[in-house]
């Protein structure tokens, strides 16, 4: 998959890195897109600098009214943070979309940024919020605003020896609201039709400012610049809000792709937008916002990931050994270096449980635990365990017999033809660690990320509610 696999500690040993190869190196955050990438040979890098542990790339502050998030803050982060969920609701409820809890917590904002795909959900909002963000290099750092820094699907305006290091935009007052919607496919682990952030100002009953972008309708974000001037000084009334879709739909002339005719999408900007300026008009646009959604990171502590002493250098056919714990045993692992988490699991540690069944992150066949969390395997590079904790579905069976989740899937017929069943049983017994009582919706939360090409997910829920009745489980493996 690649040459060197480099986890630097500290960002000006990732920015000298960087710098001495920029045009074939890539830089890595959680990897969801990066591995699918060169996995699918969209791109070959001799050298993956993973920045997922240089600590003073994560964070979430908020200083003079301006909130500033590190490029490493995963999607899971957002939407558990409060500030954010009051202060940067737009932003919050993009992340809630962003495919499964799996994918949320290595999935990162700055790694969707800088991915730039039209239809990654979080720049929608961001571009809504007036975010700008910093880039830094051995020569310097620089400030741009997102509207400045994409420049094309996929392209944007940061040089081969720059790395993202701070996202910023005001955070929300008192007379400031908004939301976000996506439509999608399907309910969970969709890519976007079309979606829509809106950010306005209201004094009183008066509109003083709005912001409305798109996403998915063009080759990169856009603002609803007649729309915005359209509501400004103006009352929220319904006649109000079907003009102001009317022209929302004049932002962007979208294009006929396997997702959607341009047609339909048009219709749907119109849709979306009267929609959103519904639910604000209303105050109705966290009505169904989780209250306390399942995270499948087993407590707001897991959001740390495990620190390194000092940088590493893993080479694709060099010596290096990959030092990590699996079930909570030291495990050593040699010629795994340009392999995926799933992968060495598997061939390497001989823990065949986790499967694959789509190699994209689509169906949650291949859930183990990283640090603690739920996580994809075949979206992580297997160098990323090292120094840190994994746990697959071998660890979940305790001194007393199996775990409550994995007993129950067999007393509830939950187990069907068995392929999905490790990945369902590692998202169950993580939901219970954080939720020893989870409500229906919890459970169908933690479970969003796990396709099962048999018959249905009846049992699988069941079982799920059969094991959390139990009055004492076994302990799970980090």
């Amino acid at each position: 998959m690649w040459e060197h696999y480099a986890q630097p500690t500290r960002l000006d040993d990732a920015l000298a890195l960087l710098a001495r190869d920029p045009a074939r190196t890539r830089l890595l955050a959680g990897g969801t897109d990066l591995v699918l990438e060169i996995e699918r040979k969209l791109c070959a890098p001799h050298t993956v600098i993973d920045l997922s542990r240089i600590a003073e790339l994560g964070g979430i502050r908020l200083e003079d009214g301006i909130i500033h998030l590190g490029p490493l803050v995963t999607h899971a982060q957002v939407v558990a943070d409060r500030m954010l969920v009051e202060r940067a609701f737009p932003l919050a409820r993009a992340c809630w979309e962003v495919g499964a809890p799996q994918v949320r917590n290595r999935g990162t904002v700055g790694g969707n940024l800088v991915t730039a795909s039209p239809a990654n959900d979080t720049i929608t909002p961001l571009r809504a919020l007036d975010a700008t963000v910093t880039l830094r290099s051995l020569r310097g750092e620089r400030v741009l605003a997102l509207g400045d820094f994409h420049l094309g699907v996929r392209r944007t305006a940061m040089a081969p020896d720059e790395v993202l290091v701070d996202i910023a935009f005001p955070a929300l007052t008192g007379g400031e609201r908004g939301t976000f919607l996506k439509l999608g496919l399907r309910r969970s682990q969709a890519i976007s039709v079309v979606n829509v952030a809106v950010v306005l100002g209201i004094d009183g009953d008066t509109i003083r400012t709005a912001r409305i972008s798109f996403g998915s309708v063009a080759p990169t974000i856009v603002r609803a610049l007649a729309a915005e001037q359209f509501l400004e000084g103006r009352t929220l009334s319904a006649g109000t809000i079907q003009t102001a879709a009317r022209l929302a739909m004049d932002a962007a002339r979208p294009i006929d792709d396997i997702r959607a005719p341009a047609g339909y999408r048009s219709d749907m900007m119109a849709a979306l937008a009267a929609r959103a300026l519904g639910q604000l008009a209303d105050r109705s646009e966290r009505g169904d916002w989780p209250a306390d959604p399942a995270m499948l990171w087993g407590g707001p502590d897991r959001a740390a990931k495990a620190r390194l002493d000092a940088g590493t250098l893993h080479t694709r056919e060099g010596v290096e050994p990959i030092e990590t714990t699996i079930n909570g045993q030291p495990f050593t692992a040699r010629g795994a270096n340009g392999q995926t988490l799933l992968q060495l699991v598997r061939e390497a540690a001989g823990l065949t449980g986790s499967k694959e069944g789509c190699g994209e992150g689509e169906c949650g066949a291949c859930t183990v635990y990283l640090d603690g969390m739920a996580v994809m395997g075949c979206l992580v590079p297997a160098a990323r365990a090292h120094g840190a904790t994994v746990g697959t579905i071998e660890g979940l069976e305790g001194e007393g017999g199996l775990h409550p989740v994995q007993q129950a899937f067999i007393d509830a017929d939950a187990i069907q033809c068995g392929y999905c069943s490790p990945g369902f049983i590692m998202a169950g017994a993580k939901l219970l660690e954080e939720h020893p009582h989870p409500t229906r919706q919890q459970i169908e939360q933690s479970i969003s990320g796990n396709l099962c090409r048999c018959t249905g997910y009846v049992n699988i829920v069941r079982a799920i509610e059969q094991a959390a009745s139990v009055p004492v489980r076994n302990g799970v493996q980090p």
